[in-house]
């Protein structure tokens, strides 16, 4: 796994998000913890969602805090709408307004071949990868402030899919149709939609769904030899969030390092 390093401090004129709020859900680990850490850096006020884990969100919330950034987690399970709900009622109380939204909670797997997949497992992967993204952009298209920023985070393997990935691909490429309708209806008021869709990234997602000897490989088959790291994806998010990113709607921008 990649070790996090503390975020740097930065002089004020070079915080392209001060004064911008933003949601990120599945924050604590991974991609998401990356995308966090990378938004406060920028100068947004982050609320996050955490699935269980509150000893990694508690070490986001100091890193970011030491380097003078400024985040709220809040625990959810995003397979329950109530709680994907109470998580945006409760970014608009403590923000005071929405800015921008990410997506990035995933619902971990097992990979299973399609005629072994249990329906409860099924609508578990879906209730987090598709139904909570509606839920949450439904929000925003309600009550964010025009010309906001939405990036829902998919996967490469929607172009690339791979055997027992059935569900799990099912469920990204329904968020990336979602992301198309969102970014045609919400352009009038300067609100962007976009899609990110990390490639191999080294996270516990990663590890917990790939044979040892498939991770070994993957740094070959990508075209730039190694496998991504949360922060190469961070980095798109931060573009595509902040004012560079103003002329870009209804995308999806693999970071695959070239895999897919």
């Amino acid at each position: 796994m990649v070790d996090f390093d503390p975020i740097p401090r930065q002089r004020t004129e070079d915080i392209v998000l001060n004064g911008k709020t933003a949601v990120v859900t599945g924050g604590s680990r991974g991609i998401g913890r990356a995308i966090v850490e990378r938004l406060c850096r920028d100068g947004a006020r982050v609320v996050f969602g955490y699935g269980s884990n509150e000893a990694a969100a508690d070490e986001v919330l100091r890193t970011v805090a030491d380097a003078g950034g400024s985040a709220l987690a809040v625990r959810a399970d995003l397979s329950d709408p109530a709680q994907a709900e109470r998580l945006m009622a409760l970014a608009d109380e403590e923000l005071g307004g929405l800015d921008i939204l990410v997506n990035n909670a995933a619902a971990q797997f097992s990979p299973t071949p399609v005629a072994e997949i249990e329906l409860a497992d099924f609508d578990r992967i879906f209730a987090v990868n598709a139904r909570s993204v509606f839920l949450t952009v439904r929000h925003a298209a309600r009550t964010m402030r025009d010309g906001g920023r939405i990036v829902n985070i998919s996967s490469a393997a929607t172009a690339r899919a791979g055997r027992g990935t059935a569900a799990y691909v099912a469920s990204k490429g329904a968020l990336e149709q979602l992301t198309g309708v969102a970014a045609q209806e919400l352009g009038a008021r300067g609100i962007t939609v976009n899609t990110v869709s990390p490639g191999a990234t080294d996270t516990e997602l990663l590890l917990g769904t790939v044979t040892a000897d498939i991770l070994k490989a993957l740094p070959a088959m990508t075209p730039l030899g190694r496998l991504g790291e949360p922060a190469d994806v961070a980095d798109v998010v931060a573009f595509l969030v902040g004012p560079d990113g103003r002329w870009m709607t209804g995308q999806n921008l693999r970071a695959t390092g070239g895999l897919a």
